[in-house]
């Protein structure tokens, strides 16, 4: 049974996420690449963000019986399958657990520049996302 109560949390969390790296993205990338505090908590912020998007994303999946989950990128897929998100939104998605990964397993070969240009570019597909399970509340 869908537990709107595990939706809500995660979303809560995911919004206080956000606000935080939007604070974040306010820097030039200049005041923001010399400052390891701003960068790794962008790293680590948006590496929650994600966590709680797929956290909320598991649950109903599981939770409505939309498929085996084998991957992260599963999830994305049984949503676009049965209509919940289109296909634009799975392939953003896609490429946010792609960042996910590099975040989480290439931790020493972080490209700062790119965490940045997430941060001003691509925190609408994490909106886009909570908006999409705000619907399950």
């Amino acid at each position: 049974m869908l537990r709107p109560e595990v939706v809500r949390k995660r979303l809560q969390k995911l919004e206080e996420y956000l606000n935080i790296l939007e604070r974040l993205g306010c820097y030039t990338l200049e005041e923001f690449l010399v400052n390891p505090e701003r960068y790794g908590s962008a790293e680590r912020f948006l590496q929650l963000a994600i966590e709680a998007i797929d956290d909320v994303a598991a649950h109903v999946v599981a939770e409505l019986e939309l498929g085996p989950v084998e991957a992260r990128r599963d999830l994305a897929r049984h949503l676009r399958e049965h209509s919940y998100i289109d296909e634009d939104l799975e392939q953003r998605w896609m490429r946010v657990i792609g960042f996910r990964n590099i975040l989480v397993h290439d931790y020493l070969e972080i490209d700062r520049k790119l965490v940045y240009r997430v941060l001003k570019e691509n925190l609408v597909d994490l909106r886009a996302l909570a908006a999409v399970f705000s619907r399950f509340l």
